[in-house]
């Protein structure tokens, strides 16, 4: 079996065990820098911590552990590493609301080579390959591919994490875009770019396990990104790196200007 398909397997089998069992029948408290937190995002992560390593013997970075267990890990494993988010929208996760995903990437070098992003309720599987495309499914990714002007375009946008008053306040007022979203789900917010329902996206710093596996899929889509400082994505921060992100060059190009025009 193919490792892509292996790590979708465990994903799936963590989603059915650890995850679906507790939503809607969870409770929850908050972490030292006020993110929520419940026993289903420990759960999973453990599990994935046991799994994954079976399939190739790295080891695991999770969301859920401390700052210095992930410098530790990123340090002394630049050949290979699984960087994993149990429950990416713990916050929806938590009140019932039906978008978050459980997010696998395995990192070689500072680069992601495999994404492997999964929505359990919706039962949408999402994962890429580095140059072998990204899919949905088993469908080729982008679903859909429409030369549309920037003015029709939807964007999701996290306006909260933007550290410029002046772009916030622009993005307000006279954003190029014909409508904005903000789901509360980052690794989900790539899957949708790569599938071509939102068309823009523009985030102002993720985490390295918000963006690892949903960068490489949007890449492997045919999807654009930069960041707020680089146009080399994969050179930004690393433990929190914004942004810039298109399904389509042309429309790129237009999001990349007007943003950085704009700070």
């Amino acid at each position: 079996m193919h490792v892509v398909d292996q790590v979708i397997s465990v994903v799936r089998e963590v989603a059915q065990t650890e995850v679906m069992p507790r939503f809607l029948h969870v409770g929850s408290s908050r972490k030292d820098d006020g993110t929520l937190f419940t026993e289903a995002d420990l759960a999973c992560q453990q599990a994935l911590a046991r799994l994954l390593p079976e399939i190739l013997p790295y080891p695991v970075l999770g969301e859920e552990m401390t700052p210095q267990e992930q410098d530790t890990l990123w340090q002394e494993n630049p050949e290979g590493l699984w960087v994993v988010d149990p429950i990416d929208g713990t916050t929806n996760f938590v009140n019932g609301l039906p978008y978050f995903a459980i997010s696998v990437a395995l990192m070689r070098h500072g680069k992601s080579e495999i994404g492997v992003i999964y929505n359990p309720v919706s039962d949408e599987m999402f994962y890429a390959k580095r140059g072998l495309g990204a899919y949905l499914n088993g469908s080729r990714l982008p679903l859909k591919q429409t030369a549309k002007p920037i003015s029709d375009a939807i964007a999701s946008i996290d306006i909260k994490y933007l550290r410029s008053a002046r772009l916030t306040s622009r993005i307000h007022s006279v954003a190029p875009c014909a409508s904005q979203r903000n789901m509360g789900s980052s690794t989900l917010d790539w899957c949708y770019l790569a599938s071509g329902r939102y068309d823009l996206y523009l985030h102002g710093g993720q985490r390295l396990w918000d963006y690892a596996a949903g960068a490489i899929i949007l890449q492997e889509a045919g999807g654009n990104m930069a960041t707020l400082e680089n146009d080399n994505y994969w050179q930004g921060p690393l433990w929190k790196r914004s942004a810039i992100a298109a399904i389509n060059p042309a429309l790129f190009s237009q999001w990349l200007g007007w943003v950085r025009g704009n700070q």
